[in-house]
Protein backbone atom coordinates (compact mmCIF):
# COMPACT_ATOMS: atom_id res chain seq x y z
CA UNK A 1 0.00 0.00 0.00
CA UNK A 2 0.81 3.22 -1.12
CA UNK A 3 1.80 5.93 1.97
CA UNK A 4 2.95 8.91 -0.19
CA UNK A 5 0.08 11.30 -1.40
CA UNK A 6 -1.06 11.15 1.62
CA UNK A 7 -1.55 15.16 3.38
CA UNK A 8 0.28 15.88 6.40
CA UNK A 9 -0.78 16.20 9.61
CA UNK A 10 -1.83 20.45 9.67
CA UNK A 11 0.10 20.34 13.16
CA UNK A 12 2.76 17.97 12.30
CA UNK A 13 5.23 20.41 14.61
CA UNK A 14 2.94 22.02 16.87
CA UNK A 15 3.47 22.35 20.09
CA UNK A 16 1.57 20.30 23.03
CA UNK A 17 -0.44 23.38 24.48
CA UNK A 18 -1.40 24.66 20.56
CA UNK A 19 -2.95 21.46 20.10
CA UNK A 20 -7.14 21.10 19.88
CA UNK A 21 -8.68 19.46 23.07
CA UNK A 22 -8.86 16.12 21.79
CA UNK A 23 -5.48 15.65 20.34
CA UNK A 24 -4.36 16.92 23.80
CA UNK A 25 -5.59 14.99 25.78
CA UNK A 26 -4.43 12.18 23.54
CA UNK A 27 -1.01 13.10 23.75
CA UNK A 28 -0.83 13.68 27.22
CA UNK A 29 -2.09 10.35 27.56
CA UNK A 30 0.44 8.51 24.86
CA UNK A 31 3.51 10.62 26.65
CA UNK A 32 2.36 8.73 29.53
CA UNK A 33 2.20 5.65 28.13
CA UNK A 34 5.74 5.84 27.28
CA UNK A 35 6.96 7.41 30.51
CA UNK A 36 5.33 4.30 31.80
CA UNK A 37 7.25 1.69 29.74
CA UNK A 38 10.74 3.37 29.75
CA UNK A 39 10.64 3.49 33.99
CA UNK A 40 8.87 0.05 34.29
CA UNK A 41 5.25 1.57 35.51
CA UNK A 42 2.35 0.10 34.51
CA UNK A 43 1.48 1.62 31.18
CA UNK A 44 -2.61 1.36 31.10
CA UNK A 45 -2.57 3.07 34.23
CA UNK A 46 -0.50 6.13 33.04
CA UNK A 47 -3.56 5.49 30.06
CA UNK A 48 -6.19 5.95 32.48
CA UNK A 49 -5.39 9.18 34.47
CA UNK A 50 -5.52 11.94 31.41
CA UNK A 51 -8.40 9.90 29.59
CA UNK A 52 -10.26 9.61 33.34
CA UNK A 53 -10.70 13.58 32.97
CA UNK A 54 -12.90 13.24 29.91
CA UNK A 55 -14.76 10.01 31.08
CA UNK A 56 -13.12 8.38 29.11
CA UNK A 57 -11.27 5.87 30.62
CA UNK A 58 -12.72 2.42 28.50
CA UNK A 59 -10.74 3.96 26.00
CA UNK A 60 -7.25 2.58 27.49
CA UNK A 61 -7.29 -0.64 26.93
CA UNK A 62 -7.74 0.17 22.82
CA UNK A 63 -5.11 2.60 23.11
CA UNK A 64 -2.72 0.67 24.97
CA UNK A 65 -3.33 -2.22 22.58
CA UNK A 66 -3.12 0.18 19.54
CA UNK A 67 0.39 1.56 21.27
CA UNK A 68 1.61 -1.72 21.98
CA UNK A 69 0.78 -3.15 18.58
CA UNK A 70 3.02 -0.28 16.81
CA UNK A 71 5.72 -1.47 19.27
CA UNK A 72 7.59 2.60 18.29
CA UNK A 73 7.97 3.93 22.13
CA UNK A 74 11.66 5.25 21.18
CA UNK A 75 9.95 7.58 18.23
CA UNK A 76 6.72 9.31 20.64
CA UNK A 77 7.87 12.31 23.11
CA UNK A 78 8.33 12.54 26.52
CA UNK A 79 6.17 14.37 28.85
CA UNK A 80 8.11 17.48 28.80
CA UNK A 81 9.48 17.42 24.59
CA UNK A 82 8.40 20.99 23.59
CA UNK A 83 7.30 19.80 20.16
CA UNK A 84 5.44 16.81 18.84
CA UNK A 85 7.37 14.41 17.14
CA UNK A 86 7.08 13.66 13.34
CA UNK A 87 5.61 9.70 14.79
CA UNK A 88 3.20 11.86 17.51
CA UNK A 89 1.69 13.62 14.50
CA UNK A 90 1.51 10.60 12.50
CA UNK A 91 -0.42 8.78 15.28
CA UNK A 92 -2.86 11.48 15.84
CA UNK A 93 -3.51 11.55 12.34
CA UNK A 94 -4.17 7.70 11.96
CA UNK A 95 -6.16 8.13 15.02
CA UNK A 96 -8.29 10.70 13.58
CA UNK A 97 -8.99 8.67 10.06
CA UNK A 98 -10.01 5.95 12.45
CA UNK A 99 -12.44 7.81 14.14
CA UNK A 100 -13.88 8.51 10.71
CA UNK A 101 -13.77 4.88 9.64
CA UNK A 102 -12.07 5.90 6.52
CA UNK A 103 -9.31 2.32 7.11
CA UNK A 104 -7.63 2.41 3.91
CA UNK A 105 -6.11 6.16 4.77
CA UNK A 106 -5.44 4.77 8.68
CA UNK A 107 -3.74 2.01 7.48
CA UNK A 108 -1.88 3.91 5.60
CA UNK A 109 -0.61 6.28 7.60
CA UNK A 110 -0.20 3.71 10.71
CA UNK A 111 2.55 2.19 7.72
CA UNK A 112 4.45 5.63 8.46
CA UNK A 113 5.17 4.34 12.21
CA UNK A 114 5.50 0.38 11.53
CA UNK A 115 6.49 -2.53 9.22
CA UNK A 116 3.45 -3.76 7.83
CA UNK A 117 2.59 -6.70 10.20
CA UNK A 118 2.70 -4.37 13.07
CA UNK A 119 0.23 -1.49 11.22
CA UNK A 120 -2.27 -3.69 10.31
CA UNK A 121 -2.25 -5.30 13.80
CA UNK A 122 -2.73 -1.76 15.19
CA UNK A 123 -5.75 -0.96 12.95
CA UNK A 124 -8.68 -2.72 15.15
CA UNK A 125 -7.41 -1.11 17.89
CA UNK A 126 -7.01 2.52 16.47
CA UNK A 127 -10.93 1.58 15.17
CA UNK A 128 -12.11 0.80 18.49
CA UNK A 129 -10.48 3.89 20.01
CA UNK A 130 -11.75 5.85 17.13
CA UNK A 131 -15.30 4.99 17.97
CA UNK A 132 -14.63 4.90 22.05
CA UNK A 133 -13.81 7.99 21.63
CA UNK A 134 -16.39 9.24 18.95
CA UNK A 135 -18.90 7.98 21.13
CA UNK A 136 -17.61 9.96 24.29
CA UNK A 137 -17.97 13.39 22.93
CA UNK A 138 -14.40 13.61 21.68
CA UNK A 139 -13.97 14.51 18.52
CA UNK A 140 -10.21 14.66 16.63
CA UNK A 141 -9.81 17.01 13.43
CA UNK A 142 -10.04 15.96 10.43
CA UNK A 143 -6.89 15.14 9.05
CA UNK A 144 -8.46 14.69 5.29
CA UNK A 145 -10.16 17.97 4.97
CA UNK A 146 -8.24 21.08 3.39
CA UNK A 147 -6.79 23.92 5.78
CA UNK A 148 -6.55 27.25 4.54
Amino acid sequence: MATRGLPSWPLADAAPEDLPPAEAVLLDAVRGWVEATRTGGSPLAALRLPLATEGLAEAAPALDALLRALACPGALGCRLCPRLTPAEGSLLMAIGLAQRATRREALAVLLRLAPPASAYAALGPALALGLILRRGGLLLANPLRATS
